[in-house]
Parts: C-alpha cells; sequence; structure tokens
C-alpha cells in the first residue's frame, strides 16, 4: 500500500502526458484535474486492499468493528512505515523515490496504475464463478409448500360442504 501511494504520483503525471501527446484535450483536461485523477487511482488501490485483506484474515463472518480496525490499522502503518523510511540516515525513502523514475515509460505506468483495476476484475470474475459452481451443486428444491394444496381443500370443503372435488363427481 505504501508503494503504491508513493508511486501514483509519477505513474498518473507520466500517463497523463502521454495522453495528452496522442489526444490534446483529454490530456489538457487531465492536467488540470491531476490531484483528483490521483485520488481515484489511489483510493482504488486502497479500496481493494481495505476489502482482500480483511476478508482473508477475518473471513466471511467479520464484523462491522473489526473491519474497521483492521483498516485503520493497515493504513495507521502505512504512514508509518512511511515516516520510518524517511527519517532513517540512509535516504531509504529516496532510494524506494529513485525506482519512480522506471514509471516514468508510459506503458510501465499505465500498466502500474491497471493492477486494482484488473485484481477486482479478476476476483469478481472468480466470485460470479464460485458462486455459479455453488448453485450447480446444490440440489434443487421444490421450494412450494406442500401443505398449499391442503388448505385448498379445506377451503372447498368450508365453502361447499363436500370434502373433497371428486367427491362432487359421484
Amino acid at each position: 500500500m505504501t508503494s503504491y501511494q508513493l508511486f501514483t504520483q509519477t505513474t498518473v503525471t507520466t500517463a497523463t502526458m502521454w495522453v495528452g501527446n496522442y489526444l490534446p484535450a483529454v490530456g489538457s483536461w487531465l492536467a488540470t484535474r491531476l490531484d483528483m485523477v490521483v485520488f481515484i487511482h489511489s483510493f482504488a488501490w486502497i479500496f481493494l486492499l481495505s476489502s482482500v485483506i480483511p476478508a482473508l484474515l477475518l473471513g466471511k463472518e467479520r464484523g462491522v468493528l473489526a473491519q474497521f480496525g483492521l483498516c485503520l490499522s493497515l493504513a495507521f502503518l502505512a504512514f508509518v512505515i512511511q515516516d520510518v523510511l524517511s527519517s532513517i540516515g540512509n535516504g531509504a525513502l529516496d532510494q524506494i523515490l529513485g525506482l519512480a523514475t522506471v514509471f516514468r515509460n508510459p506503458l510501465l505506468a499505465i500498466a502500474y496504475l491497471s493492477v486494482p483495476y484488473l485484481l477486482m476484475l479478476g476476483l469478481d470474475m472468480r466470485s460470479k464463478q464460485k458462486k455459479e459452481l455453488e448453485k450447480q451443486a446444490e440440489p434443487e428444491t421444490n421450494d412450494f409448500p406442500e401443505d398449499t394444496f391442503v388448505a385448498e381443500e379445506d377451503f372447498q370443503e368450508e365453502r361447499t360442504g363436500i370434502s373433497k372435488p371428486n367427491e362432487c363427481l359421484q
């Protein structure tokens, strides 16, 4: 999560400039709203992580408070790691941020920005396939209540005084 936050600004700027070369109107529109685009891509990654990690750690039966606590801990941990890296005397944060030059390649920047969306799409497809397999494995049940016909016979008997509909024919 920390690395994504550190590199998002660089990748969005690179992708915006690349789009601006081919579609100048779109590129200038994106450039004027660069902060919003950075926020959206950062949010996508944080959303993915805050959805997947609690599901993996807490299971399906997680409570809202437990999920909130875990997500808050992860967000706090991301800030702590960033602060620790910036305070280390050897310039560890500068070394990590030095990797940002890799993301000045437009194709790598776009691939990097696409990762959370591709993971979300993959998780959705996997979830749908899993539900379909579970649905196929379930035996079909008759959801129609068995006592419905009994109630109809009781109603028929009260209305006509005849206990069974076939007695009318005799």
